[in-house]
C-alpha cells in the first residue's frame, strides 16, 4: 500500500478485517486461544451462560420493601 492508500485509510477509515470470504464474522485468533476459550466456557460454571438467569437469587416473587409512590 502506497502513501495514497494510507492517506485514504486515514481520511475514510480502514475496512474491517473480521469477515471471511462468505461475509461471516471470523476473528483471526490462533487455534490455541479458541480452544482455551471454548474449554473455559464448558468447564468453569462461572463462564457457562446456561447457568445464568439474569437475576441473582430470583425466586419469582416481587420484592415489596419499598412502598409505591403516589
Amino acid at each position: 500500500m502506497g502513501i495514497g492508500g494510507k492517506v485514504l485509510d486515514f481520511l475514510f477509515g480502514k475496512d474491517p478485517d473480521i469477515f471471511d470470504e462468505k461475509g461471516n464474522v471470523s476473528h483471526k485468533l490462533p487455534k490455541k486461544k479458541w480452544d482455551a476459550w471454548y474449554n473455559r466456557t464448558k468447564t468453569d460454571p462461572q463462564y457457562n451462560w446456561r447457568n445464568h438467569t439474569g437475576v441473582a437469587g430470583a425466586s419469582g416473587k416481587k420484592k415489596t420493601d419499598n412502598p409505591p409512590r403516589n
